[in-house]
């Protein structure tokens, strides 16, 4: 059997260090705050931005929910992104991803303060990424593959990395984090995609393959050599008229069959996802830590 790689046990240890911080930042009578900002009614955004304002509370950070309604405007939201901008009691903002159709998210995402950019996405902190400055911030999902790799024990120095996924959520800035020089980088780095030629053959070639391509269970036993460590990114909903849902949640690798080829490997649900929301927080604390 593979090592079996829990994204909720590991992001519990990042609450845990977390914890300690910010105890010591309110002792310095400094609270970090988040601003999380909903704008409609898509029902996966607000559960998502319910379980991020509670973490916020469990973990004793600032928190506001700003939920504005689907016919916002851009410059109606664009003036809310100012203000919290503005505010001194905020120190990360996010604009949950999807908005509607009116919105240009790239304008929003631009408008931001980097240094509240706690989502990673501004083209500053893109850049930082980029030239290795450690002052930015990197997107939430990539850290926190990255975390599960180190808390692991998995060597990536030196090992052959694929990154299935060329996203700029995922697949883009993972690829930059993991070439990093020092702890969590110094790996070879390949990109590959749904367009790439001979892709069984690249994938196979990796001590490490993350997927990240968003397909149900694209990745099989062919794509995966013996003993490969797999990160599935990929959350996904399929109809299963035998749940009492109607659907199934599954990754972008097929579990059952990649498992026994496996030596690591994270479960969906379960994996990366509780680590997205810990990264998030773990950016916060950052962002208040560097004002």
């Amino acid at each position: 059997m593979p090592q079996l790689i829990e994204g909720r046990k590991i992001a519990e240890k990042v609450y845990a260090d977390l914890r300690t911080e910010i105890a010591g930042m309110k002792e310095r009578g400094l609270t970090p705050g988040l601003a999380v900002v909903l704008v409609g009614d898509n029902p996966a955004s607000r559960a998502y931005v319910r379980s991020k304002d509670k973490m916020c509370r469990d973990l004793g950070l600032h928190s506001v929910k700003l939920e504005l309604p689907t016919e916002t405007t851009q410059s109606e939201l664009l003036a809310r992104v100012e203000e919290l901008n503005r505010d001194p009691a905020i120190h990360g903002i996010l604009v949950q991803s999807p908005p509607p159709k009116q919105i240009d998210e790239a304008a929003i995402v631009r408008a931001l303060d980097p240094a509240k950019d706690v989502d990673g996405f501004h083209p500053a902190n893109v850049a930082k990424l980029a030239l290795g400055d450690e002052s930015g911030f990197v997107p939430c999902t990539p850290l926190g593959c990255q975390r599960l790799l180190i808390e692991s024990g998995i060597e990536i120095s030196g090992a052959h990395v694929v990154v299935l996924g060329r996203s700029m959520i995922v697949g883009k800035p993972l690829a930059l984090l993991l070439m990093r020089k020092g702890r969590g980088g110094d790996a070879t780095v390949t990109v590959a995609h749904s367009r790439s030629r001979q892709l069984a053959e690249i994938t196979r070639s990796a001590d490490i393959l993350i997927a990240a391509i968003g397909q149900p269970e694209f990745v099989r036993a062919e794509h995966v050599r013996e003993g490969a460590v797999v990160i599935d990114v990929g959350i996904n909903r399929v109809d299963d008229a035998t749940t009492e849902r109607g659907y199934r949640l599954v990754g972008d690798v097929a579990f059952s069959e990649v498992s026994p080829k496996a030596s690591a490997i994270t479960p969906v649900p379960g994996g990366v996802g509780p680590m997205t929301i810990a990264m998030l927080m773990a950016n916060t604390v950052k962002a208040c830590r560097q004002i």
